[in-house]
């Protein structure tokens, strides 16, 4: 299940509790201290890690080609002029 899903169906079911009733200031304090907790969390959002996970994969390929850039220039046969 996806949090904000969770989160979703979390305040639904404390909204249905709370209907009709004084317990809605308590749903808005409820709701005020998970959204007060989650931003403590210092998470992000799923699209902002896959983004940041392709960023990785480019940087690891971009790395392996210079590598080896430099292996074939340090090769003792190399041509001096690619030196």
């Amino acid at each position: 299940m996806q949090p904000n899903r969770f989160f979703d169906e979390l305040s639904a079911k404390v909204s249905a509790l709370a209907a009709g009733s004084p317990a809605r200031d308590i749903e808005r304090n409820v709701r005020a201290l998970v959204s007060a907790g989650l931003a403590r969390l210092d998470v992000v959002t799923r699209e902002e890690y896959d983004v940041q996970a392709k960023l990785l994969a480019r940087t690891l390929e971009k790395l392996a080609a210079l590598e080896a850039r430099v292996a074939a220039l340090e090769r003792p046969d190399a041509p001096q002029a690619a030196r």
